[in-house]
């Protein structure tokens, strides 16, 4: 593509999330294309499980946030109690409304996205966030998700929420399907360790990209594979 190896707004102002800083731990070239040539992967079918099993988690933990507890299946497991502002936490939860963001002057950048739910142990803040998966955690679990924590709990700090250096996965997988379908679910909070710097500085790294040129492909992305091939195909 002609003047395609150059970014169009490299002095702009960058909006990101976690789920792009995700996109761009995965490959630099496809987040650099998305965010400066607004060309983005091919999507498949979108399963509607996930979103469910999400809103009818939220609405259950609620349920508890008003009397002030937790869910007998976390108790005792995680630090802290239920976040109690909920019009706020609603509107954190959706992207289009979230006013939780941290925002880098000198770097032109603002990170903001959308959470689960969050904890309060004392005066600081512990994000939460809900996982549904159809098996338990792997040992690398955590690795995947770590820069999404590292990310929330920066945009708390940053929105004036100070925060322990905690966050939560809580795990969501199906056991048994007993009588009249009811299917059981394991339940497994896991304790993961965030830092802020690590959160800035993937955040930089970003921008650095976007202001660059255009990447490689990923040595491991199939989308980049498959256009290469197709590319020679065409030929």
């Amino acid at each position: 593509m002609k003047g395609e190896s150059r970014p169009v707004n490299s002095v702009s102002n960058f909006k990101l999330s976690p789920s792009a800083l995700g996109l761009f731990l995965d490959c630099p070239r496809c987040f650099w294309l998305e965010k400066n040539r607004k060309l983005k992967r091919p999507r498949g079918i979108f399963p509607s499980l996930p979103g469910g099993m999400d809103r009818v988690i939220k609405t259950y933990f609620d349920g508890y946030r008003q009397d002030g507890g937790l869910p007998p299946e976390v108790q005792g497991k995680v630090l802290g109690r239920l976040f109690q502002d909920l019009a706020r936490l609603n509107r954190w939860r959706d992207w289009k409304t979230t006013d939780l963001a941290y925002t880098d002057a000198a770097l032109q950048v603002t990170l903001s996205g959308a959470l689960d739910d969050c904890l309060i142990d004392g005066e600081r803040y512990i994000p939460l966030d809900y996982k549904t998966h159809g098996y338990g955690a792997k040992p690398e679990s955590i690795a995947f998700y770590q820069h999404q924590l590292d990310c929330y709990c920066l945009m708390l700090e940053a929105s004036g929420f100070p925060t322990t250096g905690l966050a939560y996965l809580v795990y969501y997988y199906p056991l048994t399907v007993g009588p009249n379908g009811q299917v059981a679910f394991a339940v497994v909070p896991l304790r993961v360790t965030t830092d802020l710097t690590r959160a800035k500085d993937l955040v930089a790294r970003a921008v650095t990209c976007l202001r660059g040129p255009l990447p490689a492909p990923g040595a491991e992305c199939e989308h980049c594979q498959w256009q290469g091939a197709y590319q020679q195909q065409v030929r």
